[in-house]
């Protein structure tokens, strides 16, 4: 078990320490069930309130908390107590799963295929013909990666994943576990005589850097061209991403969202949970999509969107209103 003082934790945090305590730390934990060798976190003043019944011994807060931290306890105040409490998460982190081999020797590589120098590939993986893996990559148990795909270097790709033909995956990205890179985009058409007619989806995924693909998320090949995820876009878990869709710097989108085909997102966009975009459109530049809304036509940079079908935030929160005195109305 990860022990620190105080002091050691500080000396990552370069924050400055109120109180004063003797304890080496164990963990960290919630406000709400941390015992007495843990430390937590006051990202907000609406949780100072339970400070007080809390059993931590340390708290990571901001600078301008209201309260002190007591007898025998502590606060390190920083900056931003949220970015914070991602660098204490990082010092306790157990180690990852460890390889015995780089190459574990049930893992099929095909001779063609080129692995960059301390790349880790782990049992029953699959690394076809023509294949480009750069340095220090990690291939855990089960990953398939098909025909003259690219991985950068220092990216992890977690067991079934799926990686597609001819598809690339940049430096530093991170693919959880059973995510599918390339799988054909969902076009068809109707046929007097056969029905559905399957459209070949002949296209691919292109993904930069330091991009996050959550578990079950599933990233459509291009009909005809790309369907791109740009430099540090951050995907949840079950997230589908239609064929052709661009999506710009930096974008988040929230478990069970969705875009439709040919979607373009810009910079900094924010899609919510169970959002979905209708196919063709293009929202702008920092924009926000509030969770379960759905998207029926382009929106302006800067906008935030609610409901189905959404509209300005301020508009729906208006009409919500509106609603509830109507329906609080209707039972006088």
């Amino acid at each position: 078990m990860k022990q620190f003082t105080i002091e050691e934790i500080n000396d990552v945090l370069k924050g400055t320490i109120v109180g004063s305590i003797t304890t080496k730390i164990t963990a960290p934990e919630q406000l709400e069930v941390a015992n007495e060798t843990e430390i937590s976190f006051i990202g907000n003043k609406k949780y100072e309130k339970f400070w007080a019944t809390s059993k931590a011994c340390v708290a990571v807060v901001n600078e301008d908390i209201s309260i002190e931290p007591g007898e025998n306890r502590a606060f390190i105040k920083v900056k931003n107590a949220d970015l914070a409490m991602s660098q204490v998460l990082s010092i306790f982190a157990p180690p990852p799963p460890v390889f015995k081999t780089n190459i574990h020797p049930t893992a099929s590589i095909d001779d063609t295929a080129q692995i960059g120098d301390g790349t880790k590939i782990g049992a029953n993986c699959y690394v076809g013909p023509h294949v480009v893996i750069g340095e220090n990559t990690i291939l855990y148990p089960n990953v398939t990666v098909l025909d003259e795909c690219t991985i950068g270097k220092n990216t992890t790709i977690w067991s079934g994943a799926v990686v597609r033909e001819r598809c690339h995956i940049g430096n530093d990205c991170i693919i959880h576990p059973n995510a599918t890179i390339g799988a054909d985009g969902f076009g068809f058409r109707p046929d007097p005589e056969k029905g559905l007619v399957k459209i070949p989806q002949i296209g691919n995924v292109i993904i930069g850097n330091n991009v996050e693909i959550g578990a079950n998320t599933c990233v459509d090949r291009g009909k005809f061209s790309s369907t791109v995820l740009g430099n540090g876009c951050k995907i949840d878990n079950l997230v589908q991403i239609g064929h052709n869709s661009k999506l710009g710097m930096f974008c988040i989108m929230a478990g069970n969202s969705g875009l439709a085909g040919s979607v373009t997102l810009g910079n900094g966009v924010i899609i919510g949970g169970s959002a979905s975009i209708k196919d063709h459109t293009t929202i702008g530049d920092g924009a926000i999509i509030g969770a379960g809304s759905g998207v029926t036509g382009d929106v302006e940079a800067g906008k935030t969107l609610l409901g189905y079908p959404a509209i300005d935030a301020k508009d729906a929160l208006r009409q919500w209103a509106i609603l509830k005195r109507m329906v609080n109305d209707s039972k006088k």
